[in-house]
């Protein structure tokens, strides 16, 4: 009777000591064991080797060049892309395609930045953010994001392959884009009857090769 009594005083003193590893059956040194979380990562675009192409087409031919971004982020939990932020200078539209020819050129570029599409004096700057990633395999995965053109908000899901060496992030993919959606009304079948010849199709596209540097403050990322 006296070492049972003995045994339970014993057993209730380690428990008081040390309720985790007495409710749990592990060591007094285990329970200051923290998890593993992956690290979250911030690479800012670098707006000068970034190149971004807007592509639209109608019935008689196409036109392409390029558009700047203004700003932006991509951020990285671990080796997975995660989330971010690219803004668009949409007065920064050329086309490459009549290079050649600035009368036409410099037609094209105004119809396009004037109330007609993208109404640019009012709105210089189209924003995409991410708010959704699914992994697909390796480093591809299919981004959801929030796009804003004259202040209309939509979204829009596309791939995106991306790689990391050293601090800088590569990603790449194209996003197709329905302007009706965003009230973008000339020469669309989507608002006008009898266009003939004259249609310019709704969807559009815009190429992203997206160069990314880590934020070495925020990521603690070091760089030679």
């Amino acid at each position: 009777m006296y070492k049972q009594i003995l045994v339970g005083f014993v057993a209730l003193s380690v428990a008081i000591s040390n309720p985790v590893a007495a409710n749990h059956g592990v060591s007094g040194n285990d329970k200051n064991a923290k998890k593993s979380v992956a690290k979250t990562t911030t690479y800012n675009i670098d707006v000068d080797k970034s190149v971004l192409t807007w592509n639209g087409k109608k019935v008689t031919g196409e036109h392409t060049g390029p558009v700047k971004a203004e700003k932006g982020y991509l951020t990285l939990s671990g080796n997975q892309l995660k989330g971010g932020l690219v803004s668009i200078d949409l007065r920064t539209m050329t086309s490459t395609d009549l290079k050649d020819n600035k009368e036409y050129h410099d037609k094209l570029i105004n119809h396009l930045k004037s109330d007609d599409f993208f109404s640019v004096a009012k709105h210089p700057v189209a924003t995409f953010k991410i708010t959704k990633v699914k992994a697909t395999a390796g480093n591809v995965a299919d981004v959801t994001g929030d796009l804003t053109i004259k202040g209309i908000t939509n979204p829009v899901t596309f791939p995106v392959t991306y790689s990391v060496s050293g601090n800088t992030l590569t990603a790449s993919g194209k996003a197709t884009i329905n302007r009706a959606k965003f009230e973008i009304k000339y020469g669309s079948k989507s608002f006008f009857d009898n266009l003939g010849d004259k249609v310019i199709y709704d969807d559009f596209t815009v190429d992203m090769n997206i160069v990314a540097t880590a934020d070495n403050a925020a990521s603690g990322v070091k760089t030679k």
